[in-house]
């Protein structure tokens, strides 16, 4: 029976602040390392995110921010501006796909499978 996600053995709530927290940080560091199976997952809220942003109207900006942390990217933006402003305008003429997920080996500590996932050039 598949249930459409993972569950990563972690209950609903802590779940969500999990992929909220690594995708922000995926907007903000353009590129993170984290384990195969949370970068799959990952991906495609990444590219959810990506698609709103090359909305860029209020409603998907309100959207975008239900799932986007408020941090700093840099001194001058958060991550919700830096996704609207820099990430969404260069996959304007891209039709899905904005991120790739690379497979790096298994952590030493319990052998987890680990990847990088990055957006895509």
């Amino acid at each position: 029976m598949s249930l459409g996600y993972r569950k990563l053995g972690r209950s609903s709530d802590q779940r969500k602040a999990m992929m909220r927290d690594l995708v922000t940080d995926l907007i903000i560091n353009d590129r993170i390392e984290t384990t195969y199976h949370r970068a799959k997952e990952l991906q495609r809220l990444a590219d959810k995110m990506v698609t709103l942003g090359k909305k860029n109207t209020l409603a998907s900006r309100r959207q975008a921010a239900q799932l986007v942390r408020f941090e700093k990217a840099d001194e001058n933006q958060y991550a919700i501006q830096k996704l609207f402003s820099e990430i969404a305008p260069k996959y304007q003429e891209r039709n899905g796909g904005y991120t790739r997920v690379l497979k790096t080996g298994y952590r030493l500590g319990d052998s987890a499978e680990m990847a990088i996932i990055e957006f895509v050039e």
